[in-house]
């Protein structure tokens, strides 16, 4: 089994393809994973069958970690274009989640105020109102759709708790625009089920979920670590770009990374 786990809760910066050097973060524990999806391409690997950990990061603890590490990266080459939430799994399943993103904009506000906040997220606890209206505050909140139909997303992302595509859709639309899109496009095989999230209709409903939630931006992009079903396909830069072509066209920002 392929796993990259991540120290907790602070970790970094790290040089990120889509967010420059990134200042990691955490929420969930430094020796396994805690997640709502078992994505078949996810580098931290398969949610393990027995979970227990060493515990989740408390806000105190947090907030002492942060400050500390913001204060070491102030005012050197290493300052952060972007505190990354993601780590090992679902970081919005940590129950501190909420007072957690406030205390980052506090943080960052008083000793890196150029740094964006991003969260990378699956969505899956957006419908509680708090959780929505954390991810609204910050700069980046990068969500979640890898597929144009129920059976390919659950093929892809393997979910372990309630999921309706509909009306995960219409909750995204509720940010008004004001969210990222990212989808990983891959091919490839699991458990003797086929993966293609590229094909004709996927993409048709993919591009129909992208005019309605109208998001400024749309992060595409391909595999680039070890995953760990191991029969997967990394997708080019050029079918990307391709993929991408038709909301371009539309007036669409799409960015594409494939390299």
């Amino acid at each position: 089994m392929s796993t990259v786990i991540y120290p907790s809760p602070v970790f970094g910066p790290v040089q990120s393809r889509r967010l420059g050097v990134s200042l990691g973060i955490n929420l969930l524990p430094a020796d396994g994973k805690v997640c709502s999806f078992d994505c078949i391409y996810c580098e931290c690997g398969w949610n393990p069958e027995n979970k227990k950990n060493s515990g989740i990061p408390t806000k105190e603890i947090f907030e002492q970690a942060l400050e500390k590490r913001l204060q070491e990266l102030k005012g050197t080459a290493d300052e952060p274009d972007s505190i990354t939430f993601s780590g090992n799994g679902e970081p919005t399943l940590n129950p501190d989640f909420v007072d957690i993103i406030d205390i980052t904009i506090r943080l960052r506000d008083l000793y890196l105020p150029n740094a964006k906040i991003s969260v990378l997220t699956n969505g899956t606890t957006l419908h509680k109102k708090e959780i929505f209206d954390a991810i609204s505050k910050i700069d980046n909140n990068i969500i979640k759709i890898d597929g144009g139909t129920y059976e390919m997303i659950k093929a892809i992302n393997k979910p372990n708790v309630d999921f309706d595509l509909e009306k995960y859709i219409n909750i995204l639309q509720e940010f008004k625009g004001n969210l990222v899109i990212q989808t990983c496009f891959l091919r490839g095989e699991h458990k003797g089920v086929k993966i293609d999230n590229t094909t004709k209709e996927e993409l048709s409903h993919w591009y129909e979920y992208i005019k309605r939630i109208n998001p400024r931006k749309t992060m595409i992009y391909a595999i680039d670590r070890e995953t760990p079903e191991k029969n997967l396909e990394k997708i080019s830069q050029e079918e990307l770009e391709h993929i991408a072509e038709p909301l371009r066209k539309l007036g669409y920002d799409i960015v594409c990374y494939g390299k």
